[in-house]
């Protein structure tokens, strides 16, 4: 869908130099020259009467002509005629109608002669006429009274103009009335009805008459036309006539058809050739004829042939004797066809074959004049000398007539005249002045010198080289200056001096010089030529297909040579862009923005230069949900049937793919649309199937690829007739609610289904498996009954019948319900629990008999919780689980168990009341695991030879731990890793010193704990040994210190080496095998905060200084506390507060101290007393001696912590040093899992232990919350 044009300029001035070729020999203005006309006004001239008269009569020569007039053959003496004047300098008239002239006084033949010493031209014979426009005359005009379906003509007849008017018909408004096929206006102005339609009944048809000349429209009184139906006419008919008379008109019956114009079966039309030829045919009958035109013994000719008014008029423009011939016109309907054959004959008034042509000759020379034209009748030609037949002319010795030419012998000057060659037959004539004029003069270049030419590579390249001389000059072409005579089939010389290069190159360029000479002299000039690159559109714009209110844009990107500036032109179909401010011309594109349907076209891109031309098209798609359908109309309306039709609207470019058709009933749902069916997009017309008592109205929704149109109007209404229900109520069930009920429910019928008035419902039931008889009873129109007094969960048998005030409908179907259900009588037995591995079991029961069942089976849960660890002592709090199993399932697995524990479950039936009675209680214990990794490890204490290494036990333990097992190899500085050494650790150990390493080297450690089971998954640890014992001059960081919160850790540490070092803080999550993130510390600090922390999450730290490769601190571990809702801060162990608050204002200084004071003498915080209250010996504190807590202190204990304990470095301690956690405190949360064992559900829990109030706190006491305060 894409076009691409290049029109190159040279091209185009090939035509142009061409042309000149006629013109080559014109004679300078300042040599001596006979008159030639240049500007006439035209043969027929019609005037306005109201303005003045112009008669054009221009002319050049040398000496400059004198010019006079004749009128009607006559001279016309301008000097006696106050109303003319003659312009100066020129032979043009001005009569002067508007100071008191009367046009109708200058009607006649005017012709212009221009006349000097060397000759005299003459012009055309100039008819003048005022135009006319006359009024209509006065005639009485009768109403026009006829019967439908019959034909009717409308006469205009309008008065006779000059020139004829443009007839048009109007109505009062000033509306022009409708034509169409059945209606329309012939060529003589008459209004044509090929049938009458009862809504043609009007009192206003005018005819108007346009005239262009004077702009005046003249109106012909109105006509009234009434058209009578046959309805109408035989209730007239009635009206007048007894009951025992004959009466009734026709009705209207279809007619072939017949011409009203032109008539009978053949007529004739004489045309002149170059016309337009109108052929007419107008028929009336009914149904309205269809126009058919064809060329009897020939085809019509193509490109020139085109229909008019419905196919009534054929029209062929530029008609020659080739398209003289029989013509027919067949108008055909239904019922037969007629036709008429025009005869078409072609006449032409003359018109040229060979027009004289100016000649110029030297004295001796000889030539010819040559007159030839053709015309239909053949023209005769008839010769004047100085507008004087030549006849009757002065001799001329040197000149001889032979019909059509004149030949000149040995001219001298006196040869020198003009010569005027008539053509003429009936139709016209033709005028044609040529001149001979006899001089002797060298040769002249009219070209101006070096003038510049630029072409365009490959195309025509023509250099000019105008020239004048008696005798004619010969011409020479050279390229340079010294170059040789240019010769050969890569040029073409013109007789007008033009050089031709008909494909340039590159080569091409360069300098020209054109050599004229004839007898009497020689003379050259040089022009210059320059080959250009070509303009191409390397980017062409493309076939867009876009969506209503889009946007769009058309790329057009061009090459073009660099010393041409070219311009870019959009156009849209050939026309200029619309003024709108949503089209965008860019540099190389065009954007439409929120695109509408009339941008739908073709957009090409014109790249214009001053040397070449190109171009590039695209067509524009615009597409859109389509128009809505309309015209609905419904057909061969049934009982419970309809069809129903309509018209597509506009499908907006994309193709209707489908019609879908609603329903709205009036009776049951008003205003509600509801889908009726869905079809095909070439159909429109559908059969729909209707139900009983419905009042039915439908719309039509059109669907393309864009989306659905807007609903049609609504079709009219149709009832149908009531009728029994065709169907009975679904999804009918029968369910207890109560264990002595039975609630039967179904889905009600909706409103057409109906099929009646007076819905009611017919609902049946009886004990399945037993002889029982129906139990009906009828319901309005509801969707519940409830049976009372049933046993528990027995099976029913129910079946709902649909009835209205006409009758039942079929027979229903029966369904199988049951009577309420209560909860399970007895507990499933025989409960047996097979222990797999550490951490599943897997249990098995035998099923409750369906009858103790006392409902629908649902499944059965399995209640579990664990008592102890066997391990350690836990609290005394239950936290169960359960897992639910669908059906009959007889087993089940218990995943997720803690190894090494003990473990209690029972196990339920449920059915759909609810739980029945728990089995007893069945133990079981799981075997040891592997143990979780160590808490924590820690290396202090560097020396030349040796490292302390600190660890924690295991959160999870998983059994008896046995031993610890450490590992560990050097790194040296490519970080390649020594050979490795293992050590076995006692269980009971929770430090270690290493000696006999090496100094001034970095191991790495990895250290995990054993039990019986085996090893767990382990921590890993670098440090470094020192060089010497002496204080190391490179930096250390050491003495690395925590206080932590639940989303935030206040990092310290201490500082060896020099000053103003950059240092770091990395951290991450404990035992993780994540990368390490890293905070930048401001300035030289020796602290820091790392926020955005987890709460309840251990993670490991330490610090380094930037720049400093390879010293950064041992590792830290903290954990941050749990969410709470406050904790006490004792600010006097923070160091890093106090150094802070110094550098406040003294004011707040005092108060701090006075805050401070008071704070001391606070005592023991509750959390301790709470403790003691409590007194289990599980959350005692521990001592520091064997490395567990120490004595909670209070305000007045500040005494120091010894090195390497746990909790001045952390500040905390780790929740995973309880066996039971915070959640074991909390609300537990269900847990289900389907029969393979898998989670399906969620934990449930319950507290044995009530949490004690606390200072600021509502969370149970336990180690964390007690250090967290301490902190």
């Amino acid at each position: 869908m894409m076009k691409k044009k290049s029109i190159s300029a040279s091209k185009a001035s090939l035509v142009f130099f061409l042309c000149q070729m006629i013109s080559a020999l014109d004679v300078p203005l300042d040599l001596s020259q006979p008159p030639t006309i240049t500007q006439q006004s035209p043969k027929d001239y019609i005037v306005d009467p109201r303005e003045n008269i112009v008669i054009q009569c221009e002319a050049k020569g040398k000496p400059p002509p004198s010019f006079s007039w004749t009128r009607n053959g006559t001279h016309f003496d301008i000097d006696k005629d106050e109303q003319v004047t003659m312009k100066p300098n020129s032979g043009t008239l001005v009569i002067n109608i508007m100071n008191g002239g009367k046009a109708e006084a200058y009607e006649g033949v005017y012709q212009c002669t221009a006349r000097n010493e060397r000759g005299a031209a003459i012009s055309n014979n100039i008819v003048i006429r005022p135009s006319r426009s006359p009024l209509w005359t006065k005639e009485k005009l009768e109403p026009n009274q006829v019967r439908e379906g019959d034909s009717l003509v409308l006469h205009c007849r309008p008065p006779v103009g000059l020139p004829p008017p443009i007839i048009f018909w109007m109505d009062n408004a000033f509306q022009r009335l409708p034509q169409s096929e059945r209606v329309s206006q012939g060529l003589n102005g008459d209004l044509y009805f090929s049938n009458v339609q009862p809504e043609d009944t009007r009192e206003d048809y005018i005819c108007y008459a346009r005239f262009n000349h004077t702009q005046t429209i003249q109106q012909k009184q109105p006509i009234s036309v009434k058209v009578f139906s046959m309805d109408s006419l035989n209730d007239t008919i009635a009206a007048n006539l007894s009951d025992t008379d004959i009466y009734g008109a026709k009705p209207v019956t279809e007619r072939p058809p017949i011409l009203l114009t032109p008539t009978g079966t053949t007529s004739n039309k004489v045309e002149l050739r170059g016309n337009v030829l109108l052929l007419e045919c107008i028929a009336a009958g009914l149904p309205t004829p269809v126009i058919r035109w064809i060329k009897e013994g020939g085809e019509l000719p193509a490109n020139r042939t085109f229909f008019e008014n419905f196919k009534k008029t054929l029209k062929i423009i530029d008609v020659s004797e080739a398209d003289s011939g029989n013509y027919k016109c067949i108008a055909r309907n239904i019922l037969g066809s007629t036709h008429h054959v025009i005869s078409v004959t072609v006449k032409a008034a003359p018109y040229w074959i060979t027009a004289p042509r100016n000649l110029v000759l030297s004295p001796g020379e000889d030539g010819t004049l040559i007159c030839r034209a053709n015309g239909n009748p053949k023209p005769s030609i008839s010769w004047l000398a100085n507008g004087v037949p030549i006849a009757i002319a002065p001799e001329d010795p040197s000149r001889k007539v032979d019909g059509d030419t004149i030949i000149f012998s040995a001219v001298q000057e006196r040869s020198s005249a003009v010569y005027q060659c008539n053509a003429s037959n009936e139709y016209g004539y033709l005028l044609a002045n040529a001149f001979v004029n006899v001089l002797a003069e060298p040769p002249r270049i009219l070209t101006p010198a070096n003038k510049l030419y630029q072409v365009i590579l490959d195309s025509p390249a023509l250099i000019d080289c105008a020239y004048f001389g008696s005798p004619k000059p010969e011409i020479e072409w050279f390229k340079g200056v010294k170059g040789s005579i240019l010769r050969g089939n890569e040029y073409v010389f013109h007789d007008n001096g033009t050089l031709e290069i008909p494909v340039a190159q590159k080569d091409s360029t360069g300098t020209y010089t054109c050599v004229a000479r004839n007898e009497l002299g020689k003379i050259q000039n040089e022009v210059q030529l320059e080959v250009k690159d070509p303009t191409m559109i390397i980017k062409q714009p493309e076939y867009k297909v876009i969506q209503r209110y889009g946007h769009v844009s058309f790329e057009c990107i061009i090459k073009h040579d660099s010393t041409l500036i070219p311009t870019v032109i959009w156009l849209k179909d050939n026309d200029e862009l619309p003024d709108d401010e949503r089209f965008l011309v860019g540099k190389d594109n065009l954007t439409i923005m929120n695109v509408t349907d009339k941008d739908d076209g073709t957009y090409t891109c014109i790249v214009n230069t001053t040397l070449d031309s190109v171009s590039a098209s695209a067509v524009l798609t615009v597409v859109a949900r389509p128009n809505p359908p309309f015209d609905l109309e419904l057909t061969g309306q049934l009982e419970r049937s309809i069809e129903l039709s309509w018209i597509p609207g506009d499908e907006n470019n994309s193709p209707i793919t489908s019609f879908v058709i609603e329903y709205e009933d009036g009776l049951h749902e008003p205003g509600v649309w509801h889908y009726q069916t869905e079809v095909p997009g070439s159909q429109t017309t559908v059969q729909l199937k209707l139900s009983p008592y419905v009042n039915y109205s439908f719309r039509v929704i059109a669907v393309n690829e864009i989306g659905r149109s807007q609903p049609s109007e609504p079709s009219e209404q149709y009832l149908t007739k009531s009728a029994n229900p065709d169907e009975n109520p679904s999804n009918v069930q029968g369910i207890g609610s109560e264990p002595d009920n039975l609630v039967i429910t179904w889905e009600s019928l909706k409103g057409f289904q109906s099929n009646g008035p007076g819905l009611q419902y017919k609902v049946s039931w009886r004990q399945k498996d037993v002889d029982d008889e129906w139990t009906s009873v009828v319901v309005a129109n509801v969707s519940k009954y409830i049976v009372s007094g049933t046993p528990t969960f027995v099976p029913y048998e129910i079946k709902v019948q649909a009835l209205n005030d006409l009758g039942y409908a079929p027979e229903p179907s029966e369904v199988i319900g049951h009577s309420g259900e209560d909860l399970p009588m007895v507990a499933p037995g025989n409960v047996q629990v097979h222990v797999i591995n550490s951490t599943l079991a897997k249990v098995h029961w035998d099923p409750v008999p369906l009858k103790s069942v006392r409902g629908h089976l649902q499944g059965y849960k399995v209640y579990y919780w664990k008592v102890q660890s066997l391990s350690r002592r836990s609290k005394r709090h239950i936290e169960k689980k359960i897992l639910t199993f669908r059906g009959n399932k007889t087993f089940g697995m218990l995943p997720g168990l803690e190894p090494y524990s003990s473990y209690k479950l029972n196990v339920r039936v449920v059915n759909g009341k609810g739980e029945g009675p728990a089995s007893p209680d069945k133990v079981f214990k799981t075997p040891e695991g592997v143990p979780s990794s160590p808490s924590f490890l820690k290396i202090t204490n560097p020396t030349l030879d040796s490292l302390t290494l600190e660890w924690g036990s295991p959160t999870h333990p998983n059994g008896v731990l046995i031993s610890y097992i450490l590992k560990f190899q050097p790194i040296n500085n490519t970080h390649e890793l020594g050979p490795l050494v293992e050590i076995r650790i006692p269980a009971n150990e929770s430090s270690l010193i290493l000696k006999n390493l090496n100094y001034s080297t970095r191991y790495k450690f990895y250290f995990n704990a054993q039990t019986s089971v085996g090893s767990g998954s382990q921590i890993t640890e670098e440090a470094v040994t020192i060089m010497d014992e002496v204080q190391p001059l490179y930096p250390r960081i050491r003495n690395v210190t925590t206080a932590a919160a639940e989303t935030y850790a206040n990092i310290s540490w201490e500082y060896e080496g020099p000053d103003h070092a950059n240092f770091y803080v990395e951290y991450g999550v404990a035992g993780s095998k994540e990368d390490w993130k890293k905070e930048i510390v401001n300035g030289s600090r020796s602290f820091f905060v790392l926020k955005g922390l987890t709460p309840g999450t251990a993670y490991k730290v330490r610090v380094g200084a930037e720049g400093l490769s390879g010293f950064r601190s041992s590792e830290d571990v903290f954990e941050t506390g749990p969410a709470m809702a406050s904790r006490q801060v004792d600010i006097a162990t923070q160091g890093w507060f106090i150094g802070l608050m110094c550098a406040v204002a003294l004011l707040i200084l005092i108060l701090l101290i006075v805050c401070f004071i008071r704070r001391n003498k606070g005592g023991k915080y509750p959390v301790k007393e709470k403790e003691d209250a409590h007194a289990d010996p599980e959350i005692q504190p521990m001592k520091e001696d064997d490395g567990t807590f120490g004595e909670y202190s209070d305000a007045e204990d500040h005494k120091p912590l010894k090195k390497g304990s746990r909790t001045p470095s952390d500040r905390t301690v780790k929740k995973e040093d309880s066996d039971d956690s915070l959640v074991d405190y909390g609300e537990g949360v269900n847990g289900q899992f389907n029969e393979d064992g898998s989670f399906i559900g969620q934990y449930s829990g319950k507290k044995e232990k009530e949490p004690a109030e606390g200072n600021e706190s509502s969370e149970a006491p336990s180690p964390v919350n007690a250090m967290n305060s301490f902190v």
